[in-house]
């Protein structure tokens, strides 16, 4: 058995403990007002932007910048469709019929 691959899962093990621990003691700010005046001096202004701010008002989407991907215009050359004709085409398999007819079963 390798070390190599005990030291990859202790390295994730580590990095998910310190994530979740970071999220948790956001979700515990956003619960608490007078704690995340502690952590943040500024914390009661209205353009205090951080992750306590954001969990606790329930969305991520604070930015004041336009998105960076937008849906294209539709094209003004779509607006209009040409009257459609009926044209009569022709069957491929029409020329086929010469299969239709095995030769005869010899009996």
């Amino acid at each position: 058995m390798s070390t190599f691959g005990r030291s990859t899962n202790r390295g994730r093990v580590f990095v998910a403990i310190v994530l979740s621990a970071a999220f948790f003691w956001a979700l515990a700010l956003s619960a608490s007002p007078q704690l995340h005046q502690l952590v943040h001096k500024d914390a009661n202004r209205v353009e205090h932007n951080c992750a306590v701010t954001m969990i606790a008002s329930g969305s991520y989407d604070h930015a004041a910048h336009p998105p960076l991907i937008s849906a294209p215009l539709p094209s003004a050359q779509f607006s209009k469709i040409p009257a459609l004709t009926s044209q009569w085409v022709e069957s491929p398999f029409l020329g086929a019929s010469v299969f239709e007819h095995a030769p005869p079963a010899r009996g």
